[in-house]
C-alpha cells in the first residue's frame, strides 16, 4: 500500500505550515487570526514576544485556579486546626489559649503552598488537555524542528472555516516557506 493510499484511508487533522523566522510567524498568525479562523496553533522553540498577542490569546485560567486552590489551603488549614484544637480535642499546654493564631502560621502557610502547587499543575495540565499521548503532528517529519529551529502554525480541520485550499493559499501568501497536510 502506498503512502498515499494510507494518507487518503485517513482523516486530514489539519495543514501546517513551516516559516523562516519568528518575525514572519507572528505576521502569520496575525493574518490567520483576522482571516476568523480559531482552531490553529503557533509552535515555536521558544516563547516569542507578541504571539500570543497576533493569536488573540486570552488570559489564562491558571492563576485564578491557583488563587483558589490557595485560599482552600489557607481557610482548610486554619479551619482545621481552630476546630481541633478549640472545640474537639483541647489540649492545655503550658496554660496557653486554646486558639493561639501564631502556632498556626507555619501549617497554613505549607498547606497554602502545597494546594496552590498542586492547583497550578494539575490546572494546567487539565486545560492543555494533557496528557495526550499522540498528536497527529508528529506524523509529519518536519514537524521536528519545532523543538530546535523551526516556526509553524497549524490550523485544524475542524475550524467552522476549514478548506484545505484556502488555507494553503492564506499560508503561500503569508510565506510559508513549506506547507504539509497533517493525517490523523
Amino acid at each position: 500500500m502506498s503512502n498515499q493510499d494510507k494518507q487518503e484511508q485517513n482523516k486530514l487533522h489539519g495543514i501546517l505550515a513551516e516559516f523562516r523566522n519568528p518575525k514572519e510567524l507572528v505576521d502569520a498568525a496575525k493574518e490567520v487570526n483576522q482571516s476568523g479562523y480559531k482552531n490553529y496553533d503557533a509552535y515555536t522553540p521558544f516563547p516569542i514576544h507578541g504571539l500570543d498577542k497576533a493569536m488573540s490569546l486570552k488570559q489564562s485560567k491558571v492563576g485564578w485556579i491557583v488563587l483558589l486552590h490557595g485560599l482552600i489551603g489557607f481557610f482548610g488549614a486554619l479551619t482545621l486546626m481552630i476546630w481541633v484544637m478549640g472545640y474537639e480535642y483541647p489540649l492545655n499546654i503550658s496554660g496557653k489559649p486554646f486558639i493561639n493564631i501564631p502556632i498556626y502560621v507555619p501549617i497554613t502557610f505549607e498547606l497554602t503552598v502545597l494546594l496552590s502547587a498542586f492547583g497550578a499543575t494539575f490546572g494546567m495540565l487539565f486545560l492543555n488537555g494533557l496528557p495526550r499521548l499522540h498528536n497527529p503532528l508528529f506524523n509529519v517529519d518536519r514537524f521536528d524542528k519545532a523543538s530546535d529551529d523551526g516556526f509553524f502554525i497549524c490550523i485544524e480541520a475542524e475550524d467552522a472555516l476549514f478548506a484545505e485550499d484556502k488555507v494553503k493559499k492564506l499560508f503561500r501568501d503569508a510565506g510559508a516557506a513549506n506547507i504539509d497536510e497533517v493525517y490523523e
